[in-house]
Parts: C-alpha cells; structure tokens; sequence
C-alpha cells in the first residue's frame, strides 16, 4: 500500500495503512527491544521463545514492500504510525490456554509464516533495500498479570498503544512484538504489533486466525501457498516487469484525464496540527449503503467510493474525479493467505459526464468488484493484470480533460443524478483494482514525468481504503423505508478523535463497521479542507447515501451546496 496515510511531506502520497493504531496523545514510549517488544512493567516478565523455519534467503522488495518503505522514509521519524496492532482474546471460548501452550503457538506462527522472520537488509552501496529471511532465532514475549478479565481486557488495549507507539529498527528488530496478558494460569489475551514491511490488514488477520487455530486446535492447516521471497522474484522477472508495465499504462491514462490534483487550492491558515481527522459513526449509512448497492448491482465499497468521488469532484470544480483507493491485490489463490503487505494504491478516475447516458452494470457481480477475493473485501481487485484493455479508452493522452465549474445539467434529457453514475463507476472501479500491481520505483518515475511535462505536480492528494474485511449481507425483507432511515440518522454521532503533524495525503477517506453502524473517518489538510469542510464532506456523503436509498438521489448539479448544507445544527 504505497504512501498510507502517514507518508510524509514531501509527496503526500496516498491513503492511510489498513489497520494502523494510532497511540493516544501522550502515551509513553516504551524503549525499543530487539526481540521485538517494549520493556516490561513492574508487573511484567519476559520470555524467549525458539523457532526453527525451513529455510533462508535474500530477495529484492515486493513492490507492496517496496511501496511501503518508500512511505516510513517519508514519514520517518513518525513512522510509527505505520505499525498495524491486534489483541486476539483467548477467554471468550473454547480451553483456557496456558502460558507455555501460547509460547509454543507463537513458536509454529513464526514458523509457519516467513514474513515474520525477515528483515530489511540495507545495501551500504546504493541504499537499495533488499529482504533476508532467517530460518531461526528467538522472539522475545512480554507476559503482564491482570487481577481479573476486566482488568485484562484494559491492560492488552494499553501495551496495544505501548507496543504501537515506536518505530520499528527495520533491520535489526523481528516484525513482530507480542505480549501476552494473563489472569492466574491462562492466557486471557495475545497482543500483536505488526511491521507494515511484513503485513497489511489482510495478513494481520490471517495471522490473528492461525494463532487462534494453533492455541485452541494446535494446528492452522495447510500453509501459504507461496512466500514473500517467491513473490518478489516474481515480480522482478521478466513477464512480472511487464504486467508492472501495463498497470501504469492505465496510471498514465488516468493522471491524463484528471486534473493534476484534486485539491489545488488552500483554502485557510493551516491548524496546530495541521492534519484533522473528522470520523462519522452512522448506522443509516450502513443501511443505505447496502440498499443502494443491491438496487444498482454493485459493491457498498463501490457506492462509498463514487461518493467520495463526487464529492471531491463538486466541492472542487471539477467535472472529473481521481481517487486513489487502497487494493488489496488478493485476487489469485495463490495469495489470499499470504502474510506480506500486497495492498498499492489504485487509480479510480471518473468523468461525473458519464452519468448523462447511464447504462447497466456488465453483472460481473460483487465479489469481483469490491474484492476480487471471495470474503475479504479491502477492495483487493484482480491482482494479475494481462494487458488492461479497458484502459485503453480511459483518456486520451494527448491532453487533461479538465473542466472547470463541475458538471451541469444535461440538456435533452432528465438531470443526472448521483446513481446514475454507478455503471460507469463500476467499470472504472474494476480498471482500477486491475491496475495496482506495479513496481513504485516505475510509479514514482511515472510521476515526475509528467509533472515536468504539466509544470505542476501531478498527483491526485486524494484516497480511500475500505477497511472492512466483508460487507454485510442486508437483511432479508423489504429495505428499510425513508423513515426508518431518517430515524437510523438520528442515532448519527461525529467528532474530531485525532489531529497529527504530519499525513502525505490532503483527503483520506477510511471505511470500518463499528456495530450495525458504518464508522467512515476523513483525515485532511487544514489548509486545503478546514475543519468545518471535513466534517461538511462526512455528512454530505451521508445525505448522499441516505437520499439515494429513500429513492431521492439528489442531481450532480447539486452536490457542491449538499457540501455547504450537510450536517446543519446536527452535532
């Protein structure tokens, strides 16, 4: 996932880490360790655990690797935003696990998964980074004591922050910190911190799953089918080089057809921090969301996405929107239980004119579209990209077809609406997925090229990850009526829960589930989106949504006052 939402000033890339955990304003820092975990309280002990994989090796970076470690350079020394943290819980069911039998789990997890034993090798020569697998060691575990499940359950939330809160020493530290909190002779919860080099979301939960087997069950089954090692040697052979080749023949097209940034402007004297994050908690959303959806043949990610889009779009003035949405790259077999940062940004580019002949989705079906994987949408696509042919008629490149002012209504025909662009959305959400496997280095090159070419920066500063590992199946029975859902809204909460120095995005949009509601967070430049506009986008998309599933989508031509109406007096 090149550029997440951390990576740093000077490119302010892309989109925000799949599941990074963000430590609460001044947690402590606990000192790094190179077995992998902070120093243990008073209340705490450490121990050592052996594993023996089999086999080591050198290989370059992945491009999802590479992509990422171009992001940490970014962001270092607040890198550490990076890290992605998960507390599995061991005392909701089954046997209660034992000290010793969790130690021996992890021993078989870090066996079982060679992206656990590798490292970052930094060449002294060039500096170009290279991955080493070890094929033993040991892993050092912090152990704390809780008085009871309570207070465990409090306790593995904080070494969660304590353990996410510094950097890793990429080349020196295992990319994995556990701590495992007990309550007398059972293990109540495991807590992991994983290095961004080594997993995005979707590999934090296949490991969360194989731990949970290997503690209740003694066994995760069959292993990966291939290895990060196996990969990178993939990509960096001949027909990998090629199908790199072809994704960025539809990031040329694209960046030609969009504007070179979506948010050219700054609007306002930039806050202290200059990076507020705005997040909206709906369960409308969640329900409007699904009927739209389903009434329209595409994915919920799908529906958010052109959202988003359009609103960027309209709030800015432009007649064309590009996003940049985090794809998880997860498509073929041989990677849905891959432990490795697969995740790229993609290129979604959309014209809001497509909207004035709208025609029926192809019906190649969810599943494709928001994932490509069946069962873990983090929008993944289709990983293995053979020539693109659609991306050929995605622009012209010998000129930006820019318009200024944003889309108006079409003369001869009814107004176009904000559903209406969902076929064509759709389509342009499936070159997307397609187009994100590639290498960065080729990417960034890419970039300059055309920045120098344009006299500006060439960069769309706007992106969107779908956090949510499934969307939920609707209920069966009728969907829910528009006063159902005006009442859903008021059960509608948003705050600011975060501001930071430092995002190498001006727009990150991010998609969780949080009960039966969708949790949809904005983190923004203050000087290009104030405070008060990210809060005007979250519930514009909101409106948008929730309209469009009353049977009420509101016309193109409007979007632009929903961003100054949306939200009213509501908290």
């Amino acid at each position: 996932m090149p550029e997440g939402t951390a990576p740093a000033a000077e490119r302010a890339d892309s989109a925000v880490p799949a599941t990074a955990v963000v430590a609460p304003p001044g947690a402590p820092e606990p000192a790094g360790a190179p077995g992998g975990s902070a120093a243990p309280g008073p209340s705490a002990t450490r121990s050592e655990v052996a594993f023996h994989g089999e086999r080591s090796g050198r290989a370059p970076l992945t491009w999802g690797q590479r992509a990422i470690w171009h992001a940490i350079r970014r962001t270092a020394p607040n890198d550490h935003y990076f890290n992605i943290g998960r507390a599995l819980p061991l005392a909701d069911r089954g046997r209660p696990a034992t000290v010793p039998e969790a130690l021996s789990a992890l021993a078989r997890l870090m066996e079982r998964h060679e992206s656990l034993r590798t490292r970052l090798l930094l060449s002294p020569q060039d500096g170009e980074p290279a991955q080493i697998l070890t094929d033993a060691g040991t892993l050092s575990v912090t152990i704390t004591r809780a008085a009871g499940l309570p207070e465990a359950a409090a306790g593995a939330e904080a070494l969660l922050g304590r353990l996410s809160a510094t950097r890793f020493d990429y080349p020196a530290e295992w990319p994995v910190r556990v701590a495992l909190v007990t309550v007398g002779d059972r293990v109540t919860h495991v807590v992991l911190v994983l290095c961004h080099l080594a997993a995005d979301g979707h590999a934090a939960e296949i490991l969360v799953r194989d731990l949970r087997l290997l503690v209740r069950r003694g066994s995760a089954g069959r292993p990966p089918a291939t290895t990060p090692l196996d990969l990178a040697r993939d990509q960096h052979a001949a027909a990998g080089r090629r199908r790199g080749a072809a994704a960025l023949a539809h990031w040329e097209a694209g960046y030609r057809a969009a504007p070179p940034t979506m948010f050219p402007d700054l609007r306002a004297e930039p806050r202290s921090p200059r990076f507020w994050t705005g997040r909206l908690v709906s369960p409308a959303l969640a329900r409007a969301v699904g009927a739209v959806a389903a009434a329209h043949r595409v994915s919920g990610s799908t529906v958010l996405l052109t959202a988003s889009a359009a609103l960027v779009a309209a709030g800015e003035g432009h007649r064309t929107a590009a996003v940049m949405p985090i794809v998880g790259n997860r498509a073929t077999g041989a990677l849905r239980d891959l432990v490795s940062t697969l995740s790229q940004d993609g290129l979604f580019v959309l014209d809001l004119a497509d909207a004035a002949a709208p025609t029926e989705p192809s019906g190649l079906g969810d599943a494709v579209d928001s994932t490509g994987t069946a069962g873990f949408p983090e929008p993944s696509g289709l990983a293995e990209p053979s020539g693109l042919p659609e991306a050929a008629g995605l622009a012209e490149p010998s000129g930006r077809a820019e318009a200024a002012g944003g889309p108006g209504p079409v003369t001869g025909g009814p107004e176009p609406t904000f559903t209406d662009l969902l076929p064509a959305a759709y389509r342009a959400a499936l070159r997307a997925y397609r187009a994100a496997v590639y290498d960065p280095v080729e990417w960034d090159a890419l970039g300059e090229r055309l920045s120098a070419e344009y006299g500006t920066d060439v960069h769309p500063y706007c992106c969107f990850n779908d956090m949510r590992l499934v969307e939920r199946v609707l209920p069966a029975g009728p969907p829910a009526t528009p006063q159902e859902l005006a009442e859903a809204r008021r059960r509608t909460v948003f705050g600011f829960p975060a501001t930071q120095d430092r995002v190498a995005c001006r727009y990150c949009l991010h998609v969780t589930e949080e009960g039966d509601a969708l949790a949809v967070s904005l983190t923004a430049d203050t000087a290009y989106l104030p405070p008060e506009a990210i809060r005007a986008h979250l519930y514009a998309l909101e409106e948008l949504v929730v309209a469009s599933a009353a049977g009420a989508p509101p016309p193109l031509s409007g979007l632009r006052t929903l961003l100054e109406t949306a939200g009213g007096d509501r908290p």
